[in-house]
């Protein structure tokens, strides 16, 4: 089983950030399902307390992975930062 790329998360105030689960990522379960307990976030597009604990590199927030992040906490992210912008999404996937 492999992984497939998803388009990163684009909350409605701007802040964006990496969401990836799969075989060979830092997620779990581990095999290609529908429901994960675990993701890996990358790349956030400024500083997050609620990741900081499962950063990879705690010098460069935002140039680094964060391992077996809990979706609940994702969660609170997206929810912090005022939800998804489904709009921004669909036309960065329309781009490519």
């Amino acid at each position: 089983m492999t992984s497939s790329y998803n388009p990163h998360v684009i909350c409605k105030d701007g802040f964006k950030m990496s969401v990836q689960a799969g075989q060979s990522l830092y997620s779990s379960p581990k095999d290609v399902v529908g429901h994960y307990e675990e993701a890996e976030v990358g790349y956030p597009s400024t500083e997050e307390s609620l990741l900081t604990t499962y950063a990879e590199d705690n010098e460069n927030l935002c140039g680094t992975v964060y391992g077996y992040v809990p979706c609940s906490i994702i969660d609170e992210v997206i929810e912090k930062h005022g939800g998804i912008d489904e709009s921004k999404i669909e036309a960065l996937s329309n781009e490519k």
